[in-house]
C-alpha cells in the first residue's frame, strides 16, 4: 500500500487513505469525548453536540451536556489542532534545515515560552493583565526574534539556525531554572513542572478559537510552498537554481513554524516528539513529496495527540498524566523503530 501511495499509480487507494484518515480522526475524537471518569455513551455525545450545533432538543442531563460540550470536546479539538500544527512544523523544519532530527523546539521557541509563562506565574509580570498563555506566547515570540537575529548575524545558513536555536534554548532554559530556583515556592514549582511537561487541563473554547485557525493558516502556507520544500530537501543551492527565492521562502516558512509552535506551546505547554516522530511516520506512509507529506503529517499528528490525551486520562485511575509524558513514552520507541526500519545496509 505504501508503495502504491508513493508512486500514485492508483488514485483510488490515495482517496481511500484520505477518507480512512478523517474517519479515524473523527472516531478518536468521539472516544476522547466519551471516555473519562464519567463514561458517556457515543449516542449521548452525538445528541449533546447536535443540541449545541443544530438547535435540536434531545433530552439530556445538564451534567452530560456540560461535560461533552464545555470540557471534553474543546479539549479533544485543541489536542487535534496542536498535534497537526506541531507535526506540520516538524515536517517544514526537516525540509528547510535538511536535518532529520529537526523539530519545532529547535528554534528555542519552547524554552522562550517557558520563560514567559514562569515570569507571569512566579514573578507576577503583567499581573491582572497577562494570562499564563499570553505570557508564554510573548516569551516564545521574543525567543524566536532573538534566535533569528543571532542566526542572521552568523550567516543565516541552516546549520547556523540550528546552532542559534540550541544556544537560545540553553539561555531561556537557564533563565527559567533561575527564576524557579530563586523565587518559586513548592506549589508554584509543582505547577511550573506540570505545565512544562504539557497539559490540556483547563482548556476551553477560546483556546480552540486560537489554536484551530493558527493550525489551518500554517497548513495553508505550508501547502502553498510544498514544491519549494521539495526543492529545499536537495539543498538551498538546488532550490535557488530552480528559481526559488530562498531567503524569502525560508523567512515565511520559519515564521509560520514559529507562529504555530508559539501558539500551541502557550496553550498546552511543551509537548515533545510529535514534531519529530510524526513527519517520519507520514513520510514512511506516503513518501517524501510534500504535497502528500504535509496533509499526512497534519492528520496523523492530530490523531496521535488525541489518542495520547485519552491515554493520559485513563492510564492511571483518578489521575491525569501530563500529555508530554505520554507522547514521549510512545514517541521514543516509535522513533527508534522508524530509525531501525530506515537503516541503510552496510
Amino acid at each position: 500500500m505504501a508503495q502504491i501511495l508513493v508512486t500514485g499509480e492508483r488514485w483510488w487507494a490515495r482517496l481511500a487513505l484520505i477518507i480512512l484518515s478523517f474517519v479515524t480522526l473523527g472516531f478518536v475524537i468521539s472516544l476522547a469525548v466519551s471516555i473519562g471518569e464519567i463514561p458517556i455513551p457515543l449516542e449521548t455525545t452525538a445528541k449533546a453536540v447536535s443540541n449545541r450545533l443544530f438547535g435540536t432538543a434531545f433530552e439530556l442531563s445538564r451534567i452530560h451536556q456540560g461535560i461533552v460540550w464545555d470540557y471534553r470536546l474543546s479539549r479533544a479539538l485543541l489536542a487535534a489542532s496542536a498535534g497537526a500544527a506541531l507535526a506540520l512544523s516538524g515536517a517544514i523544519l526537516q525540509a528547510l534545515l535538511r536535518n532529520p532530527l529537526a523539530e519545532p523546539y529547535v528554534l528555542g521557541i519552547s524554552a522562550g515560552a517557558s520563560t514567559g509563562a514562569v515570569a507571569v506565574m512566579i514573578l507576577g509580570f503583567g499581573y491582572g493583565v497577562l494570562t499564563l498563555s499570553t505570557g508564554a506566547f510573548i516569551g516564545a515570540v521574543v525567543a524566536f526574534v532573538l534566535v533569528s537575529a543571532l542566526a542572521a548575524g552568523a550567516g543565516g545558513g541552516a546549520d547556523r539556525i540550528i546552532l542559534a536555536g540550541v544556544a537560545g534554548s540553553q539561555l531561556f532554559n537557564a533563565l527559567t531554572s533561575y527564576i524557579v530556583t530563586t523565587s518559586a515556592n513548592a506549589e508554584q514549582a509543582r505547577g511550573v513542572m506540570f505545565w512544562l511537561l504539557g497539559s490540556l487541563s483547563g482548556v476551553r473554547w477560546p483556546d480552540v478559537y486560537l489554536a484551530a485557525p493558527v493550525a489551518l493558516i500554517g497548513f495553508a502556507v505550508s501547502m502553498f510552498y510544498a514544491r519549494a520544500l521539495d526543492a529545499f530537501t536537495f539543498g538551498a543551492d538546488a532550490a535557488a537554481a530552480l528559481g526559488i527565492a530562498i531567503n524569502r521562502v525560508r523567512i515565511i516558512l520559519l515564521g509560520a513554524t514559529a507562529l504555530m509552535t508559539a501558539a500551541m506551546v502557550s496553550i498546552v505547554g511543551s509537548i515533545g516528539f510529535v514534531g519529530l516522530v510524526i513527519p517520519h511516520a507520514a513520510r514512511f506512509l506516503v513518501g517524501p513529496a510534500h504535497g502528500r507529506l504535509l496533509p499526512a503529517a497534519a492528520i496523523t499528528g492530530a490523531i496521535f495527540m488525541v489518542a495520547a490525551d485519552i491515554v493520559s486520562r485513563v492510564i492511571i485511575p483518578q489521575q491525569i498524566l501530563p500529555i508530554g509524558v505520554v507522547t514521549a513514552l510512545f514517541g521514543a520507541p516509535a522513533f527508534a523503530l522508524i530509525l531501525y526500519k530506515a537503516r541503510r545496509p552496510v
